[in-house]
């Protein structure tokens, strides 16, 4: 088995190539046919929540699958659109919603809301990403959230965007050596350490973005590694050196203690 470095450099060393290989999948590329020869069918929200394999392609595509029963709520956020900060989405802590309530404008553009490239292209290639993303889970589920971070990272501007997405704040915690315990701790406090260690501007260079997961990849295969005692690939890309399960623990020290971009 790869590691979770390994395995990240694979698809992201020419990630143009990996989103089509995605995108050609028979599966893939026949629910993004129907998406785009449908949507711009469709008129109004009603429309849209009753086709189910396009309005769930949708979801899908904002990472929103576990919500696609949720028609109630949607509308909602389709409804009030994105045009003042009072509206539903805007109103959510998840930026899913906002993001989604944007692409499918209705509020704004009404029965236009689903011919704008955001609607119909940029939904498709954010289907896609989704699918690589969990396809890529099934098999690694700390590659899955090093693709995650890396396509969310350059929308980071504050701790507390972090705190707000459960794979974002998984990533930083293993990244920065945090146990997820701290999440119980007051999000004044959880916000301040992610500052303290974490310069976020930094997440608007790719290299410096790379290099965040490269660590948050070597704190995670070393964690998984810690059950049996066999070498780390990902420390070995690491470190340069090949290190036993016993000195992964060390390793894991030296880790927490260095202060990310400095």
């Amino acid at each position: 088995m790869l590691s979770t470095i390994a395995d990240y450099t694979r698809l992201t060393k020419d990630m143009g190539k990996s989103l089509t290989q995605v995108a050609k999948q028979p599966d893939v590329s026949r629910e993004t046919d129907y998406f785009l020869s449908h949507i711009g069918n469709v008129k109004t929200i009603d429309d849209f929540l009753k086709d189910y394999r396009l309005y769930s392609y949708a979801m899908k595509a904002y990472g929103l699958s576990d919500m696609t029963y949720a028609k109630a709520f949607m509308r909602k956020v389709l409804t009030e659109g994105i045009a003042n900060k009072n509206t539903f989405a805007n109103k959510l802590t998840d930026t899913r919603y906002r993001e989604f309530a944007a692409a499918f404008n209705f509020a704004a553009l009404g029965s236009n809301a689903t011919k704008t490239t955001q609607a119909t292209t940029g939904t498709a290639t954010q289907y896609v990403r989704q699918t690589m993303e969990q396809k890529a889970g099934d098999q690694n589920e700390g590659l899955r959230l090093a693709l995650y971070f890396t396509r969310k990272a350059s929308t980071i501007t504050t701790a507390y965007q972090v705190l707000a997405d459960k794979a974002l704040t998984q990533v930083v915690q293993t990244a920065l050596g945090l146990p997820s315990t701290i999440s119980a701790a007051d999000i004044d406090a959880q916000a301040k350490m992610i500052t303290n260690r974490v310069k976020l501007t930094d997440f608007q260079d790719p290299a410096k973005v790379t290099k965040f997961v490269q660590r948050f990849a070597a704190m995670w295969d070393a964690t998984q590694a810690q059950s049996d005692n066999s070498t780390n690939p990902a420390l070995v890309l690491i470190g340069g050196a090949s290190t036993s399960a016993g000195m992964d623990i060390d390793m894991l020290s030296k880790l927490q203690s260095i202060r990310f971009g400095k």
